[in-house]
């Protein structure tokens, strides 16, 4: 219930909060509103760029190539530091085939819950804020991932 009244009223204190320091609250709005059309449209191409680039994977066949026990989770595996999308609708494949309460579901959950889209994060948050050496994120996020799948598998052999 109170919920619902959070935004209105943190909207309200800013309001009263400008007014009291004499602050043009308008023109904030404006040049705040300015300021996110310019990351808006620095970010449109990275995130079109990403969009294109996982679609021509997934489309491309590849995936279908990998086989052996683990045929449904691999997809996930390498498409989840690009897309997260991708793995939502391959985890929904791995739900309908094998059912969420299965090895298989229960493993592509807790993939998708320890690990994070790694290079689309960098991608989209490095460009919108104009960063054009990424040093060593690409390796530490891409590690975590790996660290996430591998505990991903420890947890749904000893839990599920």
């Amino acid at each position: 219930m109170l919920s619902k009244y959070i935004i209105p009223l943190i909207v309200i204190i800013i309001v009263f909060y400008g007014f009291f320091k004499k602050v043009d609250i308008y023109e904030c709005f404006l040049e705040g509103s300015v300021d996110g059309l310019k990351t808006v449209v620095s970010i449109v191409p990275v995130v079109l760029a990403m969009i294109f680039a996982v679609n021509i994977f997934v489309e491309s066949g590849v995936l279908n190539l990998i086989g052996g026990k683990f045929k449904e989770i691999v997809p996930m595996i390498v498409l989840r530091p690009i897309s997260g999308n991708a793995t939502l609708a391959y985890m929904s494949k791995i739900f309908q085939r094998y059912g969420v309460d299965s090895y298989f579901g229960n493993l592509a959950s807790v993939i998708q819950g320890a690990t994070d889209t790694t290079i689309y994060v960098l991608a989209l948050y490095f460009s919108s804020v104009g960063i054009k050496k990424s040093r060593y994120a690409l390796i530490g996020g891409l590690f975590a991932d790996m660290c996430g799948i591998i505990a991903a598998f420890i947890v749904v052999k000893c839990f599920f």
